[in-house]
């Protein structure tokens, strides 16, 4: 028996030894691409000393001598924590992914490779004047310092797990300006365009008609809020071209719907302070690591050779600040969505593949020849065509006929082509640089001249006490058409005869109301001479933004705080009366409906009423309009489907109301009390039967994945880099714009989550004019990308719970709340 117990306790401490051992390993394994932030380190290549000061937020606060150093060393330091992104990304805007992920990329590398990113960006560096050359070639050359002197394995986790997959060899090849270039595009296509609404609205056009199309895709509300009222002047074939759209906006995360952003500035005479505020929030999709890089550049001393001292949020793979402050001026954006993507209906030439119709020729396309590489060995060719518009989008499945969608001579080919703005070189990058050392407002329109695409709403500040708000942007100008669908390009009568003069677009300098908000609402009203677009978003968080804040005369930072995180469902306010003027025998039922009563409509974390708002809301939408409207086009919730059913509830016999697929006819009492019954049904299936438990946040989660690895459907894997399920409050077309997407609904057959967050407002900035060290600032989850690290995941609970933490300006302010000194030498 002795002799056992020795045995038995001799197999557990080998067995803890083990255990010891692989855990040191694992440990050993997650820590190793931890970045150096303290201390001493070489950088080749610098001219001077640089220092890099990292707050208690992981947030790195650079200081140089001269403009080189200084977007080296940020080049560097983007490396240390977010390699991994930054090589995603540029795999992404190169058309690239498949050399990472294999075959189950190769439609997206094939769509991209069509559009041709890379190949733009790498026009746009070689047409780059000196300065900004220089300053991509010191970011550069900053990445490829951290590239040279660490392997995959030290770099991120993510190798480690792609090199188990089969990807052992790789070795990521040098970082160049035309990856950074390409990022523009990326974040152009997720912001810039009605490429999928041209595509709805002309099959929605041949399944409901002209009239019940315009009622689905409503203009915008003339009861609703404009930023600049009196502007200073100064089917089938399309329905796969649409999955292969949708298959790669899921890739890289973009073009959902209802989502926005929001900013706003108040002038001195409506704050507490006496001197501007200025408010941002961006809705971009859910992700990790967050979308965004706090960085704080600073030229130490500032002069003409080194004119940099700026702070706010950049993106990996970027050099300079996209959104912040720097000492005199402050901006944030939010996107206009113009019109700048137009689809041509092309005729091919039956006997030449190669060549397209123009006013009766057949003129040469531009063709070339691509090879996408596929992780594993074996690649794939591509044929890439392009006329005069732009490359045949339809390539990327095969050449279609569009004959039965839209009445076409079957006996000619035709095929989709794309102009966009984006697709034509422009100077996005050197707008950047010049509005990171803007002085005042002249030299911020200044800057923005060069900001092409994506067109964006941005607001101005400065520390003398103006405000203003500008529209930049290449935004077309139609020979005639409106650019709602597709039109033909074999003639001239559609082209494109330039772009809205800068001196014409939409601006406005210390308004006589004292503050300017921008919601993506209606830029312009009809007065205005040009068209930017007739798909504005319908308004909602518009109209809940300027009312909060012209109810308040001096407005605080803490008032600003209470804004972004307003929960106001303003869509309830006109849809509950007409429920809550039914009665139910149920009386669960009639409970519920008492909740609703007392509701004061804001969708806060531990809302009841909220939960059986949406439940009945959700099944609302799918009893309306699912029976007529093809499944790519349910509703998910947003703000248009508050103006669709704000119309038809005032028609009780509207005919979205009779579900096509029954004998009986009926009308919007009955669908309510369906929709009511269905819902609390749904909620019972979810949260349980006592119906005092329930709570909006246990039903509206935010789960942040890590790109592609996180949805690998290795649960392993995602226990490794996703975080989450965290309770979140908001939802789509609420300033608080956690947007979900309600057409994944289960019962409405799509299969899914329709209550988990899609998008997110991936950052909050409150910047205070009157003392830029009061300013503040929170994003979705933390400033690093590698898991375990411990700023990883430290911001969510501030983020989702509305808290703030300091947007540090001050050197003296940085080292009180220093982590580490990281001093670079040459």
């Amino acid at each position: 028996m002795k002799i056992l117990k020795r045995i038995l306790l001799g197999l557990v401490g080998l067995i803890v030894v083990l255990a010891l051992a692989a855990g040191g390993f694992a440990l050993y394994t997650v820590r190793r691409s931890f970045p150096q932030t303290s201390g001493n380190l070489a950088l080749p290549g610098l001219q001077g000393q640089v220092q890099v000061i990292h707050d208690k937020q992981g947030i790195p606060h650079i200081y140089a001598a001269n403009s080189h150093d200084l977007f080296m060393a940020q080049g560097y330091i983007h490396a240390q924590d977010r390699f991994y992104q930054m090589d995603f990304w540029r795999h992404e805007t190169a058309g690239r992914l498949s050399e990472l992920y294999g075959a189950g990329t190769v439609s997206t590398d094939k769509f991209l490779r069509t559009l041709g990113w890379h190949r733009i960006a790498e026009q746009e560096y070689a047409a780059a004047d000196p300065d900004t050359k220089a300053l991509l070639d010191a970011y550069a050359a900053g990445v490829n310092a951290y590239l040279g002197t660490h392997s995959p394995a030290d770099i991120s986790l993510e190798y480690s797990v792609l090199a188990v997959d089969g990807l052992s060899d790789y070795k990521p090849e040098p970082w160049t300006p035309a990856d950074t270039l390409a990022w523009g595009k990326a974040m152009a296509w997720d912001l810039g365009g009605n490429l999928d609404d041209e595509i709805q609205r002309a099959i929605l056009n041949k399944t409901l008609g002209p009239d019940q199309t315009n009622q689905y895709m409503p203009l915008y509300p003339s009861d609703h809020p404009i930023i600049v009222p009196n502007p200073a002047t100064g089917s089938l074939p399309l329905d796969n071209l649409r999955q292969q759209i949708t298959g790669v906006n899921a890739q890289i995360g973009g073009y959902f719907r209802g989502i926005g952003s929001n900013n706003w500035v108040i002038a001195g005479s409506r704050t507490t302070t006496g001197k501007p505020l200025l408010a941002n929030d961006p809705h971009l999709s859910i992700q990790l690591p967050s979308i965004w890089y706090e960085i704080g550049l600073n030229c130490q001393p500032i002069s003409d050779a080194c004119p940099y001292q700026v702070s706010g949020y950049s993106f990996a793979g970027v050099p300079g600040v996209v959104i912040g402050h720097n000492a005199r001026i402050a901006w944030g954006f939010t996107n206009v969505n113009p019109d700048v993507q137009d689809l041509y209906i092309e005729k091919i030439n039956p006997s030449n593949p190669g060549q397209y119709q123009v006013n009766g020729q057949w003129q040469d396309m531009t063709v070339s020849q691509e090879t996408i590489n596929v992780k594993g060995g074996g690649s794939v060719p591509l044929i890439v065509r392009a006329t005069r518009h732009g490359p045949l989008i339809t390539d990327v499945y095969g050449l279609s006929k569009f004959t039965q969608q839209i009445g076409l001579d079957p006996a000619t080919p035709y095929a989709l082509s794309l102009r966009w703005t984006a697709l034509e070189p422009n100077y996005l990058f050197r707008s950047i640089f010049k509005l990171n050392r803007a002085a005042n407002w002249t030299d911020f329109r200044e800057a923005l001249k060069d900001f092409a695409a994506p067109s964006q709403n941005v607001v101005y500040a400065d520390v003398d006490g103006n405000i203003g708000y500008q529209t930049p942007g290449n935004i077309p100008i139609r020979k005639q058409g409106d650019g709602l669908a597709p039109v033909s390009g074999w003639t001239d009568e559609y082209e494109w005869t330039g772009f809205i003069p800068f001196d014409k677009l939409p601006f406005a300098y210390n308004p006589p109301q004292g503050y300017i908000a921008t919601a993506n609402n209606a830029v312009v009203g009809p007065d205005y001479p040009y068209t930017i677009t007739l798909q504005w978003d319908e308004g909602y968080r518009a109209q809940r933004i300027v009312s909060m804040i012209t109810a308040t005369p001096k407005l605080s930072a803490q008032d600003i705080q209470n804004i972004q995180g307003d929960d106001m469902n303003l869509g309830s306010t006109e849809v509950l009366p007409y429920l809550l003027g039914l009665s139910f025998d149920d009386p669960k039922l009639s409970g519920a409906l008492n909740q609703l009563k007392g509701w004061d409509n804001q969708m806060r974390i531990d809302s009841q009423p909220a939960a059986i708002y949406m439940g009945f809301f959700n099944r609302l939408l799918s009893d309306t309009f699912d029976d007529q409207v093809p499944q790519a086009y349910w509703l998910h919730g947003e703000d248009r489907s508050w103006v669709i059913l704000r119309t038809i509830l005032k028609t009780p016999d509207s005919p979205w109301w009779d579900n096509t697929t029954t004998t009986a006819v009926e009308k919007r009492d009955d669908i309510l009390r369906q929709a009511f019954t269905q819902g609390y049904a749904d909620l019972e299936k979810r949260l349980g039967t006592d119906s005092n438990k329930w709570t909006w946040g246990q039903l509206h989660t935010a789960t942040f994945r890590n790109q592609t690895l996180g949805e690998s459907g290795v649960s392993a894997i995602e226990s490794l880099f996703n975080r989450g399920p965290y309770p979140v409050a908001g939802g789509p077309s609420i300033v608080n714009a956690t947007g979900f997407n309600l057409s994944l609904d289960d019962a409405g057959g799509a299969g899914g989550d329709p209550y988990a967050v899609t998008s997110v407002p991936s950052m909050r900035m409150i910047v205070d004019l009157s003392n830029l060290d009061n300013s503040l600032q929170v994003f979705t989850t933390g400033e690093s990308g590698h898991a375990y690290n411990a700023h990883y995941i430290d911001m969510a609970d501030h983020w989702r719970l509305i808290q703030y933490y300091p947007m540090l300006w001050t050197r003296a302010n940085v080292e009180a709340q220093s982590e580490g000194t990281l001093t670079l030498t040459p």
